[in-house]
């Protein structure tokens, strides 16, 4: 049996934190610039950088930024125009509680919610926490139902796994699902960018392994750090990754042992390559991503939602100008605090731009703990 509380305490060392802060420092000063950027592209990061106050701890020409690290900011209007549209034939959609309130190129799914019929009527939106629980509901009523289908790889491992098992016969997927490293080579090319090293998420890695990372540090030149989601993970992943930049060495590192390997979950990854086929498709508020979308394989096209109901495309217009930058904050090139509508026009109850829909969007996070909350344990 695991001792919770020896748990936290082995990761959450106030006196062990403050040692990695030392150590932070001393890289900054070794590497003696006045600015250093690194970038992680996880919301549970963000939401762990924000929540333990470790930024506030960070030597000040660190910059630790969150880059396109949350699905449900990523999703694109026209995909939520999909769930939209088959509501409104009268089809249930299932999703998770965060696709809720991102808005279409017109409406929302809460917005479709707020229109549709009482119990037992087709055409309702029902929320759930996993794709099992989606499967339950249909097996519950007569009514068609999709199951829209959000997250990266870990995420659509689960969604691949029910499939194979076999999902109910009035059960379909439409899938919005991503795939994380084609955006990372996005951002790693972007005009502009001043990253130079990732964190990579430690509960994606044990799918794929850190291998996979390894042509990606090669080609960008930039080190990359496994990194797990507690304090201590957290900040000896950066202490890894100055290292590396001092010492101009673009290698991945695994600071997430415990659950990572370099070959990853083989079997999770048969599943979810025999389900899903990566394919170009636009990240909200970023760029169209080559293979950075999932999409169901032909074997699979009898659950496929796009096939088996008829939904208007939608077409895509540039974007619009807008006071939102919440496509230049998912690359890195500003901070939630840069946004002229943030915490004003923008918040978690009236949300503009996607990042702040999501409790893992940047904004939603910065919004709720403070842009620079109490560090861990107190300054050093």
């Amino acid at each position: 049996m695991v001792d919770r509380g020896a748990c936290e305490l082995e990761f959450r060392d106030t006196n062990r934190a403050r040692d990695l802060r030392g150590a932070l420092r001393s890289l900054v000063e070794q590497i003696g610039r006045d600015s250093i950027s690194v970038m992680h592209v996880c919301g549970s990061h963000e939401q762990a950088i924000a929540r333990f106050g470790l930024r506030e701890g960070f030597p000040e020409p660190l910059n630790v930024i969150m880059g396109p690290g949350c699905p449900v900011c990523v999703t694109d209007a026209p995909e939520v125009d999909e769930g939209v549209a088959l509501v409104q034939q009268g089809v249930d959609v299932a999703t998770y509680g965060d696709m809720l309130r991102v808005p279409g190129t017109s409406v929302s799914l809460a917005d479709s919610r707020a229109l549709t019929g009482g119990p037992g009527q087709p055409g309702r939106v029902h929320v759930v926490y996993s794709i099992d629980q989606a499967a339950e509901l249909a097996r519950k009523t007569r009514n068609e139902l999709v199951f829209f289908a959000t997250g990266f790889e870990t995420t659509a491992v689960t969604t691949a796994a029910a499939i194979v098992s076999g999902l109910p016969p009035n059960m379909s997927v439409l899938s919005a699902h991503k795939y994380i490293p084609p955006a990372m080579d996005i951002v790693a090319r972007t005009p502009g960018t001043r990253i130079e090293g990732f964190l990579a998420a430690g509960h994606a890695a044990t799918i794929t392994g850190w291998g996979l990372f390894r042509d990606f540090a090669r080609r960008h030149r930039v080190p990359v750090v496994i990194a797990g989601f507690e304090p201590l993970d957290i900040l000896a992943a950066l202490v890894k990754l100055l290292g590396l930049i001092r010492d101009r060495d673009p290698v991945v590192a695994n600071l997430y042992p415990r659950c990572v390997t370099k070959r990853g979950n083989r079997p999770a990854q048969l599943l979810l390559w025999r389900v899903f086929k990566p394919q170009e498709g636009r990240w909200r508020g970023i760029a169209p991503i080559p293979n950075g979308n999932l999409r169901l394989r032909d074997e699979w096209a009898y659950v496929d939602a796009r096939r088996r109901f008829r939904i208007p495309e939608t077409q895509v217009e540039p974007d619009r100008p807008s006071a939102c930058i919440c496509g230049q904050i998912m690359t890195g090139l500003a901070s939630p605090t840069d946004c002229p509508l943030y915490a004003t026009d923008c918040a978690p109850a009236t949300p503009i731009g996607a990042c702040m829909v999501s409790t893992e969007g940047a904004c939603r996070i910065w919004h709720e703990y403070g842009s620079r909350p109490a560090a861990l344990g107190g300054a050093p």
